[in-house]
């Protein structure tokens, strides 16, 4: 479990190693190809936009930057491989919020994460739609928790996996409503669309391109886990003007191991910030409902620690563990 003396050690860690002087011999980084490890299946939105993000790095510092999907465990068969690997920068982490959260969700890892890896850039931020089938006879939000209420074991709701966002917000939803769900877990956020589109399951929060589908009728939206309602679909209003209170954002992020040399980091860093100006990589965060996250490995860090210190909290609240 973290303790509040980890994340407190963490950023102590993260702020002194973006002081650190350039080591001379990674000036020439990257002289070979990069292996950039994805904890999802292809198709999801961390697959979309490390892709994405991987092009534009591949191009402007000239070497191949090989995108892995390694999705399981809640995205720590991937973690492990990053941290099994030699601390060189030639091995990366595309993360979100699970990763973060990984010791408070699983026993006897091979790592922790907050002590064991570093924050490189950012890469998007967000937040998710909260999605039904057609077939459950409601059209509102508010009749949505009517029905759960009235139904509590007629609702099961599919995510990528154990701890991520879709899961973590579904939780959260449960937690501050009193309606029950039962969790269906897929290997990726693609293959989880594609139950809920077939009705194999009733609801699903996601941030996929699905605008088509809510179109053509076969998804219902009933409302956005932000703050602002949704662009592409105005009549999508914030969660939290039915639920007072609630709020949740996503994020994606690279990380890498701790011992990787500081200036590695900088330079990923650094590029990082000129790709998300480009406005091919802009044009591509919008069917996600994303918007480009350009922070310091120093900010980045300290989101990492605000996610440990609110979401501890529901993964307690709904003994959240692994199925």
């Amino acid at each position: 479990m973290f303790q509040r003396r980890q994340v407190l050690r963490f950023l102590a860690g993260t702020a002194a190693a973006v002081q650190l002087p350039a080591r001379a011999f990674a000036y020439d980084y990257p002289a070979r190809m990069v292996r950039v490890m994805v904890t999802t299946a292809p198709g999801g939105t961390s697959d979309i936009v490390t892709r994405l993000t991987a092009r534009f790095l591949e191009s402007s510092l000239g070497q191949t930057f090989l995108v892995e999907n390694r999705p399981g465990a809640g995205g720590n068969l991937a973690a492990d491989v990053v941290y099994r690997a030699p601390p060189d920068g030639y091995t990366l982490l595309s993360i979100s919020k699970g990763n973060v959260l990984a010791n408070l969700l699983y026993d006897n890892l091979s790592f922790d994460f907050m002590r064991d890896f570093v924050p490189v850039a950012g890469i998007a931020n967000g937040n998710l739609t909260m999605l039904m089938h057609p077939s459950v006879p409601v059209k509102t939000l508010p009749e949505f928790l009517a029905y759960a209420r009235a139904n509590p074991t007629k609702i099961n709701y599919s995510t990528p996996g154990n701890g991520s966002d879709p899961h973590l917000c579904s939780e959260l939803l449960k937690m501050m409503t009193g309606i029950q769900m039962t969790h269906v877990p897929y290997r990726g956020g693609a293959l989880a669309l594609t139950d809920l589109i077939a009705g194999n399951v009733q609801v699903m929060f996601s941030n996929l391109p699905v605008g088509e589908y809510i179109r053509a009728g076969k998804l219902v939206g009933l409302g956005v886990t932000g703050l602002k309602p949704s662009p592409e679909f105005p009549e999508l209003r914030p969660i939290a003007e039915t639920v007072p209170g609630y709020e949740v954002d996503v994020w994606f992020a690279y990380a890498a191991h701790k011992d990787v040399p500081p200036d590695v980091v900088e330079t990923l860093n650094r590029q990082m910030k000129t790709a998300l100006a480009d406005p091919k990589i802009m044009a591509g965060l919008v069917p996600l409902n994303a918007a480009p996250l350009v922070v310091t490995p120093a900010e980045l860090g300290r989101i990492f620690a605000a996610e440990v210190e609110k979401w501890g909290k529901v993964i307690k609240f709904a003994k959240i563990k692994p199925e």
